[in-house]
């Protein structure tokens, strides 16, 4: 996994402030995986122990200064550092999409949360209409340095298919939406695309998706330790 993922440092500096409608309102112990400068924190309001997991050197030094403990590495490569059952919230921002087997990080990822415990985060939407634009008009799949097709990405979702993953890991959906909506910024004429999302959805026109899960409490974890 670790050779795999890839943290987009250009714009992970921003606070990502439409992602904390998503933040629960109980927590007490925070692991944020890509915490990349640890500014995503200045989102949270209550009182709160802040844990960081960073693969970049450098940027985990910068982050150092924000949060309580950082962590340099990949999540595989540190996992035996963080305590187990202990995080009350887990946030994944624009993390999921850059691995090669999300499923067995969902899985190892629960030894690390309470009972209860939250996973809140953003992944690009597949079926944003740009995207759709490109592969059914253009009949083109190009991936591009940034944003839904970025050429690290590994994995794409749609919403469905990211609550079956969910669902699949046993983690309670929620909440789970569109953000970021840049529906207008013209890639179909407007009253065209008012047609189109009455036809293909909503979901067209939002470019991230952002979700809150729980844990259930009963969830064992099948892999522990072992990523």
């Amino acid at each position: 996994m670790a050779d795999q993922m890839s943290v987009q440092y250009p714009y992970s500096a921003n606070l990502r402030s439409e992602v904390s409608f998503f933040l629960p309102n109980d927590y007490g112990r925070v692991l944020e995986i890509g915490c990349s400068y640890g500014t995503f924190r200045k989102n949270l309001s209550s009182a709160h122990e802040y844990w960081g997991v960073e693969p970049n050197a450098t940027v985990a030094e910068v982050a150092r200064q924000n949060l309580d403990t950082v962590l340099t590495g990949f999540y595989d490569g540190i996992a035996n550092q963080l305590p187990d059952h202990y995080f009350d919230l887990v946030i994944c921002n624009d993390v999921i999409e850059h691995l090669a087997d999300p499923d067995q990080f969902l899985e190892a990822i629960k030894s690390k949360m309470s009972p209860g415990a939250y996973l809140v985060g953003s992944i690009p939407n597949v079926r944003h209409i740009s995207n759709l634009k490109s592969l059914l008009i253009d009949k083109d799949w190009q991936y591009e340095d940034a944003g839904i097709l970025d050429r690290t990405h590994l994995k794409f979702f749609t919403e469905k298919s990211l609550r079956k993953l969910f669902s699949e890991h046993q983690f309670e959906v929620e909440a789970l939406s569109g953000i970021n909506d840049v529906s207008s910024r013209g890639f179909f004429p407007r009253i065209f695309s008012k047609v189109l999302y009455l036809i293909l959805g909503n979901d067209v026109r939002y470019i991230q998706l952002g979700f809150r899960v729980r844990l259930k409490p009963s969830t064992p974890s099948p892999l522990g330790d072992c990523l």
